[in-house]
């Protein structure tokens, strides 16, 4: 390390093994500090060394003063457990007192040790630290997560997390509890989410949730319900979530679109897990709303998530459109989603049955479907509107405010003359 960066203070990761898992360079570093600051557990794991120890303050702008103080020596050292920069000190520091300041020497995280010791990859897993954080919206991801790493917190206990998840019908994932990551006593436990609400750790411990096969999204049974626009984690779904839930922003504008009323015959075609048809429904509240849907699975979640809004004007369709449109009342409104790969037919059959003033829209998620749909409908002998939907999210992470995307789509409408119109 060069001279300039020796005159940083280091923020030195450190395994659960302590200094036997350390790199020749980073036994160095502490060898040759003069002032070495960091918890008691973590200091405890340094072990004898000639700089002097100091232990952190637990309360962070004690901390703070602490760290602004130990830069005046000449080769200060901050050791801090795994990676400093992941859910740990660096990123707190740095943001309050300037990267310039410091040289970061991440360890290998618990969090990556915990994924490699059940064998399983995380890099599209959700991963947070429950540490000073309530744990209900920490819940609220967990729901439609594939996969989960927790820094659990004296307050949020692996078996206080699982009794929460069963509490709100999550019961679909299996746990591990990785605890004392790399030192003598590391243990992995295995549990049914059941069982390990019954189970006691210690305190160094991440907790891992792997959703189970086939298994939907339970919803979200929090907070009251909307006319329109419910957030889409109230929808019983099933998995890969994408493409069977129209996003709530999207659904929003496509209601908005077919401008239903109260005794409106709605067709909402590729019917996914209803959310679409249950709003409709909720909008034509003396109307009906068939949702036609070839998956039997999905017909399932349909007719759950109607029961669960109190929508008993939804009427489920098992069967493949356009053959299964046959016997329907002819609609005030249309809504094609999905992901049908071949959207012209249904456009040409669902026009046709349209009732004159009624409006036919269509959510698609490729370019190549945007072309192919448009110009069908342009077909059609009416104006085409054409929407390109990009919306992001804010999330907060931690104490930052970060925006995800949610996939971009298309939304087009069309709308038949009224009659006596050309």
């Amino acid at each position: 390390m060069s001279a300039e960066a020796r005159s940083k203070l280091v923020i030195l990761g450190i395994g659960d093994d302590g200094t036997a898992g350390l790199t020749e360079a980073s036994r160095k570093l502490l060898a040759e500090a003069d002032v070495i600051l960091g918890a008691r557990s973590t200091l405890d794991q340094v072990g004898r060394v000639a700089g002097r120890k100091q232990v952190l303050e637990a309360e962070m702008p004690a901390a703070l003063e602490q760290v602004r103080e130990a830069r005046s020596a000449l080769r200060p050292v901050l050791v801090c457990g795994g990676d400093p920069l992941f859910y740990g000190v660096a990123r707190y520091l740095c943001d309050r007192l300037g990267k310039d300041g410091f040289e970061v020497v991440p360890h290998v995280s618990s969090m990556q040790l915990a994924f490699a010791r059940v064998k399983e990859s995380w890099e599209d897993a959700y991963l947070t630290s429950l540490a000073g954080r309530p744990l209900e919206p920490v819940l609220d991801r967990i729901r439609t997560a594939e996969k989960v790493g927790l820094f659990s917190s004296d307050q949020h206990q692996p078996n206080k997390v699982a009794r929460a998840l069963l509490d709100h019908g999550v019961d679909y994932f299996r746990a591990y509890v990785c605890e004392n990551l790399g030192s003598p006593d590391e243990r992995v436990t295995q549990a049914e989410l059941s069982e390990l609400a019954e189970m006691e750790f210690s305190p160094l411990n991440v907790l891992i949730l792997i959703r189970k096969p086939g298994r939907p999204d339970r919803p979200n049974l929090g907070g009251g319900r909307r006319i329109f626009g419910n957030p889409d984690d109230v929808f019983e779904q099933s998995r890969p979530a994408s493409g069977l839930v129209t996003q709530a922003e999207v659904r929003a504008m496509a209601l908005a679109q077919l401008d239903i009323r109260p005794t409106s015959v709605v067709w909402d075609i590729g019917a996914g897990s209803g959310s679409l048809a249950i709003e409709a429904a909720q909008l034509a509240s003396l109307g009906t709303v068939f949702a036609i849907e070839p998956e039997a699975a999905d017909v399932a979640l349909i007719e759950s998530n109607a029961q669960a809004f109190g929508t008993a004007n939804v009427r489920t369709v098992a069967g493949r459109a356009p053959e299964a449109l046959a016997d329907l009342p002819d609609p005030d409104a249309v809504f094609i989603g999905g992901l049908a790969r071949q959207f012209e037919p249904l456009i040409e059959a669902a026009f046709g049955r349209l009732r004159s003033g009624g409006t036919l829209v269509l959510n698609v998620a490729t370019v190549e479907s945007l072309s192919s749909s448009y110009q069908a409908m342009k077909r059609l002998g009416v104006p085409v509107r054409v929407w390109n939907v990009m919306i992001a999210r804010g999330v907060e992470q931690m104490d930052t405010l970060r925006f995800d995307a949610i996939p971009p789509s298309f939304l087009l409408a069309a709308t038949k003359a009224a009659s006596g119109r050309s």
